[in-house]
């Protein structure tokens, strides 16, 4: 099923511990449709911006799945408002910048982030149509969440970590 001009259902209900697991992993009508507008609200203006495909390291979990690796039913993914992502060849803390400074959205997290290596880690997003988005940015390095994002280091006009 295609959400969007460039995102399938498929790459947000992709799981491996599903898979292993058993674990029943298809979303509701209210789930697609809030999919929908992540993908239209923040991902389709994101990969314009890029010009790269976006790899969604996880998506849509089943509160079953969510439980299953170890987070909770009350995930935003649970509720199809949240996705990890990735695009290769452009440092997750470029990409979080360009979502805060550019996209609503209700939760923006660097995980995992290290400076030393730009691929590091992902950026969770979450959007919310039914209500105000809570504009909330933080930095997580699977110890501790940070309010907002890092400086972004810059060497030759690019940003290096």
């Amino acid at each position: 099923m295609q959400l969007s001009k460039h995102f399938k259902l498929e790459e947000f209900t992709k799981s491996m511990t599903a898979t292993r697991k058993g674990i029943d992993n298809t979303p509701g009508a209210g789930e697609i449709k809030n999919l929908e507008n992540l993908c239209y609200e923040i991902l389709e203006p994101l990969r314009a911006k890029f010009d790269k495909p976006i790899t969604i390291t996880s998506g849509y979990r089943s509160p079953s799945l969510s439980e299953a690796i170890g987070s909770k039913s009350t995930s935003q993914h649970c509720k199809g408002m949240a996705s990890d992502l990735e695009i290769f060849g452009i440092p997750n803390i470029q990409v979080a910048y360009w979502i805060k400074n550019n996209c609503d959205f209700d939760q923006l997290i660097l995980e995992f982030y290290s400076p030393d290596d730009p691929a590091a880690g992902w950026v969770h997003i979450s959007y919310n149509e039914k209500g105000a988005n809570r504009k909330q940015v933080l930095t997580y390095d699977g110890k501790k969440f940070e309010n907002n994002l890092p400086d972004m280091k810059w060497k030759d006009g690019k940003v290096e970590g």
